[in-house]
């Protein structure tokens, strides 16, 4: 058994928390076990350990997202990385291609995919254990796992299995895939519960063969460094609209348990086990209303019931927990650059940009470097940065020249200057970049890890 966990996602539903850096899933509002705050990829990495699958699975995720994803994984977690965000069918091809040409499991091997947002308790893990000995005994080339629905959801996906032929079959017994129903309306969901439809969870059990065949069928590659190559060539298209809504070969087994999909506020307010996180307050009167800041001024909500209020440095949203429908139409008009994103090394936060009247821009940013963590060695083309450092030491490296840093010193970085920082203690720094053009393209990164980078400048 292989379990290829997809992580690879924008996740912006979730805006203004996540954006295009910080997707979803690395959202630290979870509540853990010890008490602290964990995220919903380390919530399901944490328990694919304690059911003793970790060792069997692969997390899927784009290159955007490794950074943030090994910051709170580990940077021993083993990978899959796609060149750049598609959707599910690509991410699942490319994890196939992986398997099959990198890590040489067998064609015979079962694969299962799950999604990494899926909030589920302990007992859901040995429904996936059961999934190998299903897909051998199947008469089905695909077998997919849905949920019983607790209410009639317009934000999920149905599953319609055919109808039982025996009165006496139990739920958990595997039937045929009839048709699927995409987000219906609450009328429309209501009828298909009354007819036995069962919530799409997005996971999905297949023998590798399968995917692979696919793959040759449509005269892609099935290397994954070629696959990687022709990424752009992969319909940019979800698993269920390629490949699980065309295959007549299709099963499902139900999943009686507790099963969520936190890709909404709704959902997610729902498992939330805090009032408030971060500034602010909410009055007594403002029954089932929650509050997550991160901005440095207090936010309170008073006389509202069933609403979230998220701030963050990308904006401010306040909204009925049930506007989930409108809130997805706004989202996908902002095309606007993030303002916070988290890295494998700490944070920054854009505190100001503008364009002055010479067609100059200079964008002003709040940087945290956590203690022994560094920045990639790199250099820019387009633009310059000047460095304050407002608090913490370190060790920071100009054209191969070490160099201490504390406090109230400041560093100046002129165009095609190779740097590095690395933090002996937290470090915090405002960086001022100033060029005709700055954006993310605009760097290139000649290290990443310190020792990487120490044994570059040693070799010289």
């Amino acid at each position: 058994m292989k379990i290829i966990l997809l992580s690879g996602g924008s996740g912006k539903r979730l805006w203004p928390l996540s954006n295009s850096s910080r997707a979803k899933q690395y959202l630290t509002v979870l509540e853990s076990p010890n008490g602290g705050m964990e995220s919903m990829l380390q919530r399901i990495w944490r328990q694919l350990e304690e059911s003793d699958l970790q060792e069997h699975t692969r997390i899927s995720t784009c290159r955007e997202q490794v950074e943030i994803l090994q910051r709170q994984v580990g940077v021993k977690a083993p990978l899959i990385i796609e060149p750049e965000q598609r959707d599910t069918f690509p991410a699942i091809a490319l994890s196939a291609a992986y398997l099959y040409s990198i890590a040489g499991v067998s064609l015979n091997e079962t694969v299962i995919v799950i999604p990494v947002d899926a909030y589920v308790s302990c007992d859901f893990f040995s429904c996936i254990r059961g999934l190998p000995k299903l897909i051998r005994e199947s008469k089905s080339e695909l077998l997919m796992v849905g949920t019983k629905p607790s209410y009639p959801s317009e934000q999920y996906g149905y599953i319609v299995p055919e109808a039982n032929r025996h009165s006496n079959e139990d739920d958990s017994y595997e039937r045929r895939v009839h048709s699927f129903k995409e987000k219906p309306y609450e009328a429309e969901a209501n009828q298909l519960i009354k007819g036995g439809a069962l919530w799409n969870s997005g996971i999905y059990a297949f023998k590798l063969d399968y995917m692979i065949t696919l793959l040759m069928n449509r005269r892609l590659p099935i290397h994954y460094d070629e696959l990687y190559k022709q990424y752009t060539k992969i319909p940019k298209s979800s698993f269920e609209i390629e490949v699980s809504q065309k295959e007549t070969s299709r099963s499902v087994i139900c999943y009686d348990g507790e099963w969520k999909d936190l890709g909404t506020w709704k959902t997610l307010s729902e498992e939330l086990a805090f009032e408030r996180l971060g500034m602010g307050e909410i009055s007594d009167d403002s029954e089932q209303s929650q509050l997550i800041n991160e901005l440095d001024i207090p936010i309170s909500i008073i006389g509202l019931t069933n609403v979230i209020v998220a701030a963050s440095p990308d904006g401010i949203l306040v909204t009925s927990k049930n506007a989930s429908n409108e809130l997805d139409a706004k989202l996908k008009l902002m095309n606007e650059r993030p303002k916070y994103e988290e890295r494998r090394w700490g944070h920054s936060k854009i505190v100001d940009s503008v364009v002055l009247s010479s067609g100059t821009h200079c964008v002003t940013k709040r940087v945290f470097v956590a203690a022994g963590q560094n920045i990639s060695y790199q250099m820019h083309f387009k633009r310059r940065e000047a460095w304050t450092i407002i608090s913490g030491e370190g060790v920071l490296i100009l054209d191969d020249l070490y160099r201490h840093v504390e406090p109230g010193d400041t560093v100046s970085i002129p165009e095609r200057t190779r740097h590095s920082l690395r933090a002996i203690t937290d470090v915090e720094l405002i960086e001022v970049q100033t060029g005709k053009q700055i954006n993310e393209d605009d760097i290139i990164r000649l290290g990443t890890t310190w020792d990487e980078i120490t044994s570059q400048l040693n070799s010289v």
